[in-house]
């Protein structure tokens, strides 16, 4: 299995004496995760045991995003009911120790599937796909109520606050005007779907924000990168999950779209049988999902064009703001 961490890329180092003095060790070393353009994720070796750290990116930030002390508190609430969760040990809300609010959790140890397909697994995108929808049908039969989840989130009005709040992101993010993004955010807040009862749901639920076992592809070791979980409606989980399925944003075409693996609608209709819930909106929360990424790729080029922050590879992303714009603008005409 190649290895899934590298060297700490340039200027994203952290401050291993003060991090050792913090966890009260005697010295540690550091690696990245180098997957991932928002939050940093970090491996931590002490002498006696691994972690990994998790911190917001460099520079300044989108109001409310990023919040690691949140994404701590949610993991620790779901761990216990969802397995998949990894562990959390514990938070440091005190941005004098590393110069940010992080928290640190388990390391799991798997596969991730990002650009192509493990060769010893090119007949499983089948039996993937299936255990992908399994997962996410698991996380949204969690019994809110019951274990106490609901106040993760505020499930009423959710859509209309989903729609509203992305709009100012994406007002403040703005480096152009696109009238054809203007058009999609009119429609959006125009036509809301009845949400069916509220979920626990991912808000990032991707192929690559799991983690699988190289003994069985099928099996997922781990769920990651929990930062937007919440309580609302479960279709937006799975309309998102349908973007990133096969939206290719302008690069090459996903794994996902190669032969054996589920298409969209066998995904839309494995969830529907499994779940018994109404997704003939299901165009709806797809728009939706799109306007979400674009949104977010426009916050990490609007920082890389202000020099908050100086990874290159989000130079490009401009570019792929308005693919998925043209994207979103497309699926829209599909459900008008």
């Amino acid at each position: 299995m190649q290895p899934d961490t590298a060297p700490v890329r340039e200027g994203e180092a952290l401050d291993t004496k003060a991090l050792a003095s913090y966890l009260g060790v005697d010295g540690l070393t550091v690696e990245q995760f180098p997957g991932g353009h928002s939050n940093l994720t970090y491996l931590v070796r002490t002498q006696d045991r691994e972690y990994v750290l998790r911190r917001p990116p460099l520079g300044p930030v989108a109001p409310k995003a990023h919040d690691m002390a949140r994404e701590y508190a949610i993991l620790k609430a779901v761990h216990p009911h969802f397995p998949p969760a990894p562990e959390v040990y514990g938070v440091c809300e005190d941005p004098g120790v590393i110069g940010a609010v992080f928290f640190l959790m388990e390391r799991r140890r798997g596969i991730v599937i990002r650009g192509e397909m493990p060769s010893p697994w090119a007949a499983e995108g089948g039996r993937i796909s299936r255990a992908f929808v399994d997962c996410l049908v698991a996380l949204h039969a969690i019994d809110i109520e019951r274990h106490g989840l609901t106040a993760l989130g505020k499930p009423d009005g959710y859509l209309e606050r989903q729609v509203r709040g992305w709009t100012d992101r994406w007002n403040r993010a703005k480096t152009e005007e696109m009238p054809a993004m203007e058009r999609v955010v009119r429609w959006l807040a125009d036509c809301l779907p009845p949400s069916p009862p509220a979920t626990l749901i991912h808000n990032d639920y991707k192929l690559d924000n799991l983690m699988l076992d190289p003994a069985d592809p099928a099996r997922i070791v781990a769920v990651l990168d929990w930062e937007m979980a919440t309580v609302g409606d479960p279709l937006s989980d799975l309309g998102l999950t349908l973007c990133y399925w096969t939206l290719t944003d302008g690069r090459e075409r996903v794994v996902t779209t190669q032969p054996g693996w589920h298409t969209p609608q066998q995904l839309v209709d494995y969830y529907a049988a499994r779940t018994g819930r109404d997704v003939s909106r299901i165009t709806y929360y797809e728009v939706l999902g799109i306007f979400k990424l674009a949104v977010i790729l426009q916050q990490i080029y609007f920082r890389w064009a202000r020099g908050q922050t100086r990874d290159e590879r989000f130079g490009a992303f401009h570019d792929r703001v308005r693919h998925l714009v043209a994207a979103a603008a497309e699926k829209k005409k599909q459900a008008e």
